[in-house]
């Protein structure tokens, strides 16, 4: 394990974060909020722990492999989280450490999950940095740092593959740190398009901004308690179809900038994430048509929902929770899918989904024809038996930390619908649940212990379970 390197990249992550901190600072300045002096405080405490992690722990062998990145993505996001829910402890805003961590890890997880019962009573500067979480944890904070930094090596690529989300994570071009920096100029350019297009659409800028935030980040936080049901039909559909666009692998947005367009629309991943869409969307429509005024409402509240939802983001412009049956299962079971790999979104991925899907029809057809010898491909590239077995491991882990965590919430005697939806919502990283923690409610009745544990689900729905088990396995740091 090569320590110092992973101390003085640690060190780097919160020099960035302190620097982050600036953004909510100006805002807070600029609507003279009084929590000013909280992020000063936080500001100079990440750059008090950071200068001695870059100073002193400098080396020579700046070596990275799969061990490292794995170490480093999981403490960073950790230090993060604790460092960035210091504004709302020191301003008193969220008063409860626990509580402050849950909404902190929530932003920067992109899950949008809260504790807030009064978020429209919170000053602009903490509700900014709030939303600000999920942009930066939408890309990654650990690629943001790549982009910008000319002394990490190229086999940064480790810390790359341990942050994206997604079964398979690969270069764009030869250098990593290249690749960090064409994901991100794609990020904000379509950031500033959406921001651009929610202002003309007369939402104001400072919402248009933070709303911006939660659904490039797929996260969902906003600045009221209706969540998005209170804005106009253009806005919501405008919303809607940018959290459905930020759900994409961007490989693809990067292939359209060469103009290799045939290569996108071969994308099997990117038709069965369209798809499942559509058809869901199709069928939401139909089975809350009687309850709303005419088809373009319904259409329009099923198409928002569903692609909140897919894409793990959050929002809402209705409470799903009093819709029929059938919708609310349809709905659980899109939590269950998530988006596309290499997007800001959470959940399985809908690759790692077909992945699975061919490797039980190979199974099954062995069982037909045990001589026949069958080649599975993705994207046109053929799956090896290590990416099958890896999808396959991943999954096994997945179900058994769904288990455990709907185990341990039981605890606090909610009813079943509410913990499990809960578990799902916070593991998938996708926001409101059913039931307590629906659209209209909150994760506030549940006990400190629960929201411990919903926070430590976040960070390994983000982190997708593997680089924070190994962190903290013994076996990892020690020396060979």
């Amino acid at each position: 394990m090569n320590k110092k390197i992973v101390l003085s990249i640690l060190g780097k992550i919160l020099w960035a974060e302190a620097a982050l901190l600036v953004l909510p600072l100006i805002v807070s300045i600029i609507y003279g909020n009084s929590c000013i002096p909280a992020f000063l405080i936080t500001i100079a405490v990440a750059v008090i722990i950071a200068l001695p992690l870059i100073f002193l722990c400098k080396t020579d062998n700046k070596r990275i492999y799969s061990k490292e990145g794995f170490v480093i993505v999981s403490l960073a996001w950790i230090i993060m989280s604790v460092i960035g829910c210091l504004p709302f402890v020191i301003s008193g805003e969220i008063p409860s450490f626990f509580d402050a961590l849950f909404e902190t890890v929530s932003g920067f997880t992109t899950t949008g999950a809260s504790i807030l019962t009064d978020i429209e009573g919170m000053s602009e500067g903490l509700l900014f940095w709030r939303s600000f979480t999920h942009w930066i944890g939408g890309m990654g904070v650990l690629v943001f740092v790549l982009a910008l930094s000319q002394e990490l090596p190229d086999r940064s690529i480790h810390i790359m593959r341990a942050e994206m989300p997604g079964p398979i994570v690969d270069k764009l071009v030869p250098k990593a740190k290249e690749t960090a920096k064409i994901l991100y100029l794609i990020y904000i350019v379509l950031t500033l398009a959406e921001i651009v297009i929610l202002v003309l659409c007369k939402m104001p800028l400072f919402e248009a901004v933070v709303h911006t935030f939660g659904t490039a980040g797929t996260g969902g936080f906003g600045v009221k308690a209706d969540s998005m049901g209170s804005y106009s039909p253009v806005i919501q559909w405008v919303i809607a179809v940018f959290m459905f666009i930020f759900g994409i692998n961007f490989n693809l947005y990067y292939l359209i900038l060469l103009k290799r367009i045939r290569s996108v629309f071969r994308s099997s991943e990117l038709w069965v994430y369209v798809g499942v869409g559509v058809v869901s969307c199709a069928l939401i429509t139909f089975n809350i048509y009687d309850s709303c005024e005419g088809l373009s409402e319904a259409l329009r509240l099923s198409a928002f929902q569903v692609s909140s939802v897919m894409t793990t983001t959050g929002y809402a412009t209705a409470d799903f929770n009093l819709w029929p049956g059938f919708s609310k299962t349809l709905l659980l079971i899109l939590m269950f899918m998530g988006a596309c790999a290499g997007s800001t979104a959470g959940g399985l991925k809908v690759s790692r989904v077909i992945i699975l899907v061919k490797g039980m029809r190979r199974e099954l057809h062995r069982l037909l024809h045990p001589r026949s010898v069958r080649t599975l491909k993705l994207e046109g590239k053929r799956l090896d038996e290590q990416t099958l077995s890896s999808a396959n491991s991943y999954l096994t882990v997945y179900v058994a930390s769904v288990v455990v965590i709907f185990l341990l919430l039981s605890i606090d005697n909610f009813d079943i619908e509410t913990n499990f939806s809960a578990t799902v919502a916070c593991f998938n990283n996708i926001g409101p649940g059913l039931g307590v923690v629906g659209p209209a409610g909150n994760f506030s009745e549940y006990s400190v212990f629960s929201k411990i544990i919903l926070t430590a689900a976040m960070l390994l729905g983000r982190l997708e379970i593997f680089p924070l088990l190994l962190c903290f396995s013994p076996a990892t740091w020690l020396k060979k």
